[in-house]
């Protein structure tokens, strides 16, 4: 299983969101601190969820990467997340 597959299957478990996108972007930091060949290792996860309703965004930020905390460090090098409730995500369209 993926890297990305792994943190889907994590983050639906941990936090059923209504909208989940995961981006490999670690084509972008090849030469960087953390890259590995074969990829997989920074990632950008936009999470829209309910649970998030009435937390900070720091907060929100740490759900998150307690759902991962097997794969934060080895394989997850970098992971921007932006975390909003539906509410939120409804207002950004």
């Amino acid at each position: 299983m993926s890297v990305a597959e792994t943190m889907r299957r994590k983050l639906e478990a941990a936090l059923a969101p209504t909208q989940l996108e995961i981006e490999d972007q670690s084509h972008l930091h090849k030469g960087h601190a953390g890259h590995r060949p074969d990829g997989e290792s920074h990632f950008r996860v936009v999470i829209v969820a309910p649970v998030f309703a009435g937390k900070s965004r720091v907060e929100r930020q740490r759900m998150v990467t307690a759902a991962l905390k097997e794969e934060m460090g080895s394989p997850i090098h970098a992971l921007g997340i932006k975390a909003m409730t539906p509410e939120e995500a409804a207002a950004e369209r």
